[in-house]
């Protein structure tokens, strides 16, 4: 196992020279649930502050106006929530694709020779 770009990994306990297709497969449905995840989230904030809104304009008793008051803050945590653990797990999962990425190019160049930096990604454009 080399010790490069592995050090930070929570997978470096795997001893595996290169991903399989059943390895990529797991990173894109992770990446997927992801965002569906994110959007659960979003959609129960909102629903929270509709809720909230609701509340507050059709009801009479104080107390259900308080609950009212309670849905709207709920909600807007609900969706900083639901970004910030977004973000964080995407930057995660973008670490192990990279160093997918890296270690199969690298595994190429020794076998193929350099490859152009643009293949199956974005070229930079520096100027």
């Amino acid at each position: 196992m080399k010790e490069t770009d592995m050090n930070d990994s929570p997978y470096e306990r795997f001893d595996s020279d290169d991903l399989i297709l059943r390895d990529e497969l797991a990173i894109d449905r992770t990446f997927l649930a992801n965002e569906r995840t994110l959007l659960a989230y979003l959609r129960s904030g909102v629903a929270l502050l509709i809720a909230g809104v609701s509340i507050i304009h059709f009801s009479q008793e104080g107390w259900f106006w308080a609950v009212g008051i309670a849905c709207i803050p709920t909600g807007i945590i609900t969706g900083i929530v639901g970004t910030v653990r977004y973000r964080k797990m995407n930057r995660s999962i973008s670490l192990v694709r990279r160093q997918s990425k890296m270690k199969q190019s690298g595994d190429a160049e020794s076998s193929l020779g350099p490859l152009p930096h643009a293949r199956g990604g974005h070229a930079e454009v520096q100027g």
